[in-house]
């Protein structure tokens, strides 16, 4: 059984429709109620595993702590946890960032990822050993090697990975994997419809392979981190850059 944060559309849908093909029952949070239980809706009709939608917003405590509740009062258990949960936020210089809408990205895209985790991780260790859990956050090549005009959003995915390496330490002996994903910009996300075309040129020419990751690609990676073929990887980063990254 997975959870998948941001589930209605982009990455994280298609990390849903990987899953369901893989025999994951989901639970599917997303601050967008409408659009998540469509989705649920629809996925219910091309799969055999049962899809619930949840209404969560990750930046309040509250609400992630009722969508655990309910979430577990559903299924049962969690086998698989993935922060997709994320914005993009300004494509401005950093002085031109906003305080507010700097703190919403960190709330988003980082406080969102700890408090999921905050909420969850104590009820994992309820369960039984020895493969209790897999968590996978969502990160970016941006928050290993910086990127301009995006400071809110770099400062964010690199806090996502540092909590990544912090938590899979912290959990390396309870049967509990937890990982991050470093994607470049991918295809067919809202994110990417965003940007200029200035900012996609900008963008594929720090990427050797010329292209946007695929989601399909990402879901792939998330799948096998998820997966009991993932068994000696736990604080540990995996790119998804087609080339971009240099360490």
């Amino acid at each position: 059984m997975a959870i998948v944060t941001g589930g209605a559309g982009g990455i994280g849908r298609a990390i849903a429709e990987r899953l369901m093909a893989e025999g994951a029952s989901l639970a599917l949070w997303d601050v967008d109620a409408a659009t998540a239980g469509a989705t649920a809706a629809a996925l219910r009709l091309v799969g055999k595993t049962p899809v619930e939608a949840f209404a969560v917003d990750v930046t309040a405590e509250a609400s992630v702590d009722a969508a655990t509740n309910a979430t577990f009062e559903r299924f049962g258990r969690v086998d698989l946890v993935v922060n997709n949960a994320g914005i993009l936020g300004p494509v401005a210089p950093t002085w031109e960032h906003t305080p507010d809408a700097f703190r919403q990205v960190l709330e988003v895209n980082l406080v969102g990822t700890f408090l999921v985790c905050r909420a969850l991780v104590p009820r994992l260790l309820q369960q039984d050993q020895p493969e209790r859990c897999r968590i996978v956050n969502l990160a970016s090549i941006q928050g290993k090697e910086g990127m301009p005009s995006a400071a809110a959003y770099v400062a964010s995915k690199a806090g996502v990975i540092g909590l990544t390496k912090t938590l899979g330490k912290e959990l390396a002996r309870a049967g509990i994997l937890v990982n991050c994903v470093t994607p470049s910009a991918v295809e067919g996300t809202g994110m990417a419809t965003m940007i200029t075309e200035e900012r996609r040129a900008e963008i594929m020419g720090r990427i050797p392979m010329g292209r946007f990751v695929h989601l399909d690609e990402v879901a792939s990676m998330v799948a096998w981190l998820g997966s009991l073929e993932c068994t000696f990887s736990t604080g540990a980063v995996f790119d998804l850059s087609g080339g971009r990254a240099t360490y």
